[in-house]
């Protein structure tokens, strides 16, 4: 049979093959016929006939032309500078929204509902509008306060100063809560520049280009001089919408250092303040309670005002006392007791606020005239004429301060009046020059003053920091046996003091027959003598 009729069909047998059922090989004339197959378009060459030629053009490799090569130079450069161009605008658009952004939200900070008001839980946002927020005491410095805050005086900076305790931040929160922050932010100091640089930045919603450019690589005071003037562009702006200038509030001026940082920090705050109050746009507010900072801005105030906050006279005191407890406690307290708790701890306002409180307010009383004793002790006692010679120094500070306290007790002892039945106590006083006559010292009342022992008030009077520690003043002086206990003590720290101005001079060459031989001159410089120096021994005894 002829090998093309012959068509064969390879079978596996499907229980041991493993080609899927249905699957048809191909037959050999088809496999015969795919392999003739010639993949030219032609065909295979048929005998005396020639392949077609390729024309000579296809063989040549066409070479660059200068048209070409200025086509594909002006291409590259076309492309790069899209592309630069592209990303520098990018840059620009991101520049100029960051810088927006960055204004607008200082801006924000400055709008009604201050976080230091929220912290303080008498925000009105937070609804305590409704709710008892008003001080139980009011003071009369209030409405100034009030009229500073809500920008109703303007032109001037302001500096708040008074003891510890008198109530300064309350009259400024007070203020705010009636105008909910409205144009109004608070920063905390502190005696970090650092600290302070961070705490200014959050009173302003200002991050100093730190979520951008990550940690600075510059000085705190640099970064609060870019601070202030983000706030004098804001303050600008503000300007053409409304009438009223911002206010920034520096709350504890005191806790700034008194040293080259300190002082540069307060220099450059002050040049701010009295720039934006010649111009209505920013009030500043310090709040200290130590004398320092006002001598710091003295010096080149023009525009600044002093508010100073002293402690509430007696009838306001016994009054807001008499209230409290009969609106809080329900009680009708008597008289007598109220007139007591003033005579102990006169009208500042932290002890008044503890006493109406306690269950007991004359053991109040009593607990904080013994607290501010031992205070008072504990900073500045003296040790007599046994101390060791290595705490001179203290030493020195305590004796001056006691020295001080001993001169205030004797001049109330030789006032005429000591207490007014309307105003309450007349504390003994002292200009600040003859204070530091008194101590001999002039360097050590400001540490006094910072650590609440004396004060010191815009007149420059020296006096006992509160009622309770002229008390103390009073009872440490009146103790058995305190002038020579003081005394002993001044004459220990003057006879270590001449102990350290002495020299002794030892000159073992005088012990071999050695002498010394100094010129005496006059005071044209010319020779008027000599002077020989030696060792003289001892005669010996005779010998039995």
């Amino acid at each position: 049979m002829p090998l093309g009729l012959l068509r064969t069909r390879v079978v596996f047998d499907l229980r041991r093959s493993l080609i899927r059922r249905g699957y048809a090989p191909w037959t050999i004339p088809q496999i015969r016929q795919y392999g003739s197959q010639d993949l030219n378009p032609g065909g295979p060459p048929q005998p005396g006939q020639e392949s077609p030629e390729i024309p000579e053009r296809e063989h040549k490799n066409d070479g660059p032309t200068f048209k070409s090569t200025v086509l594909k130079m002006f291409e590259s450069a076309a492309t790069t500078f899209a592309s630069i161009a592209v990303l520098g605008l990018a840059g620009f658009s991101y520049h100029k929204y960051y810088k927006h952004l960055v204004l607008a939200k200082m801006d924000n900070a400055f709008n009604p509902g201050d976080p230091v008001l929220e912290v303080a839980g008498v925000s009105p946002s937070m609804g305590t509008e409704g709710s008892d927020t008003t001080h139980w005491i009011e003071r009369e410095e209030q409405n100034r306060v009030d009229q500073i805050i809500n920008g109703t005086t303007r032109g001037r900076y302001y500096l708040l100063i008074g003891e510890k305790g008198t109530g300064k931040t309350s009259m400024i929160l007070d203020a705010m809560r009636k105008i909910d922050g409205n144009g109004v932010s608070v920063c905390e100091a502190h005696a970090d520049l650092e600290i302070f640089r961070i705490r200014l930045g959050k009173a302003l919603d200002f991050e100093f280009h730190e979520d951008i450019r990550g940690p600075r690589d510059t000085t705190a005071l640099l970064d609060i001089e870019r601070a202030l003037n983000k706030l004098e562009k804001v303050a600008l702006r503000r300007r053409k919408t409304s009438k009223t200038p911002l206010i920034l509030i520096i709350n504890s001026v005191h806790l700034v250092r008194d040293d080259d940082d300190g002082r540069d920090l307060l220099e450059m705050l002050q040049q701010r303040a009295e720039q934006w109050a010649a111009s209505n746009l920013v009030s500043i507010v310090f709040n200290s309670d130590d004398y320092w900072v006002y001598e710091r801005l003295k010096r080149y105030a023009s525009r600044m005002e002093v508010i100073p906050v002293p402690d509430l006279p007696k009838d306001k005191a016994m009054r807001a006392l008499y209230q409290f407890r009969a609106r809080y406690l329900q009680e009708d307290t008597p008289r007598a007791i109220l007139e007591e708790v003033y005579d102990k701890v006169g009208g500042r306002l932290t002890f008044l606020n503890r006493v109406a409180k306690a269950p007991d307010m004359v053991a109040a009383c009593d607990a904080i005239c013994r607290a501010e004793k031992t205070w008072f002790l504990n900073k500045c006692w003296i040790l007599g004429e046994e101390m060791d010679d290595d705490v001179m120094d203290e030493q020195k500070y305590s004796s001056a301060a006691m020295v001080l306290a001993k001169a205030l007790v004797d001049m109330e002892k030789a006032m005429e009046h000591t207490y007014d039945h309307e105003k309450g106590h007349i504390l003994p006083e002292l200009p600040l020059h003859k204070a530091r006559q008194v101590m001999t010292r002039a360097d050590f009342i400001q540490s006094y003053d910072h650590d609440n022992i004396f004060t010191i008030d815009s007149r420059a009077m020296v006096r006992a920091d509160s009622v309770p520690m002229q008390r103390a003043f009073r009872e440490i002086c009146s103790e058995p046996g305190f002038d020579e206990h003081l005394e002993a003590t001044l004459d220990r720290i003057s006879d270590i003091e001449s102990l350290g101005r002495t020299r002794e001079v030892t000159v073992k060459d005088f012990w071999h027959n050695g002498k010394f031989k100094a010129v005496i001159r006059d005071h044209k410089g010319r020779e008027s003598g000599t002077l020989e120096i030696g060792v003289v021994k001892p005669e010996k005894e005779n010998e039995d």
